[in-house]
């Protein structure tokens, strides 16, 4: 058997055996109903994916990945994509960018935000910084009139912190700053406000500048992300002042190096 039969076989069994009635409506309802569900939570589901992937080998590459993460697909409980997600998140280095075309079809296939930004972030985004050619594809994707694709090309680098190329974000933001989408506008708003988290001037010149061409939603979110940011660098300036001062040497009282005064000088 493939790596992903015996995976899919052991999900079968362990879903049917934590599968909650009540969850999975509760659930479905939230996702609009759009998915059925086994109602398990996150939690419960991380520990299934530790447990039945332990002694299973490592992916050789791109075919196994694409495999693993299509079966997933296939089935229909939403757990299943989200097992899937996890397995590529896991093992995203083993991916090279001949992996992009079964990325693309995850995207654009059973398209929701939960799996949207999942793969957005914790497969695109990893992928573009080991092979910075695929801007290229995010290029492509930003220009997509398939909405899930425009959004992950925007949310792909939300996770590189520092590492984010302001220049390559805010090109993005305004290509589809007029878009009326909401998970577009959404997903802009996400955008700017994580890299305003970490570089809040940056964000907030961009926002000076360009601010009425987006949209209210994107713009309230950025702002949050601004303040936030702010607010993170004054508490680490004040960390490093005391820190600066705990490290400070203490000034000597002697008369000469290594002399203390007497007692009968005080």
């Amino acid at each position: 058997m493939t790596t992903s039969e015996i995976l899919l076989d052991r999900l079968r069994v362990a879903f049917v055996a934590a599968r909650d009635e009540e969850r999975a409506t509760s659930a479905a309802a939230y996702m609009r109903n759009l998915f059925p569900f086994m109602g398990i939570r996150m939690p419960e589901l991380a520990v299934i994916y530790r447990d039945l992937t332990a002694d299973l080998p490592p992916p050789t590459g791109d075919a196994e990945l694409a495999a693993v993460a299509l079966a997933c697909w296939e089935a229909s409980e939403r757990e299943y994509q989200y097992i899937g997600t996890t397995y590529l998140q896991k093992h995203v280095r083993r991916a090279t960018p001949g992996f992009m075309p079964t990325l693309e079809r995850l995207v654009t296939t059973r398209s929701w935000w939960d799996t949207v930004d999942a793969l957005a972030t914790n497969v695109a985004g990893p992928l573009v910084s080991a092979y910075p050619a695929l801007r290229a594809v995010m290029d492509r994707w930003v220009e997509s009139e398939n909405i899930w694709l425009a959004r992950a090309a925007i949310l792909h680098q939300d996770r590189y912190r520092e590492r984010t190329d302001p220049g390559v974000l805010f090109a993005y933001c305004l290509k589809r700053a007029g878009d009326r989408e909401f998970f577009i506008r959404k997903a802009i708003g996400w955008a700017l406000r994580s890299y305003a988290k970490v570089r809040p001037e940056s964000a907030a010149r961009f926002l000076s500048e360009h601010g009425d061409a987006l949209s209210r939603l994107s713009r309230r979110e950025a702002e949050r992300g601004v303040a936030m940011g702010r607010v993170a660098a004054r508490r680490n300036r004040r960390a490093r002042i005391a820190d600066a001062g705990r490290r400070a040497p203490a000034k000597s009282i002697g008369t000469s190096a290594g002399e203390c005064p007497s007692s009968s000088s005080q």
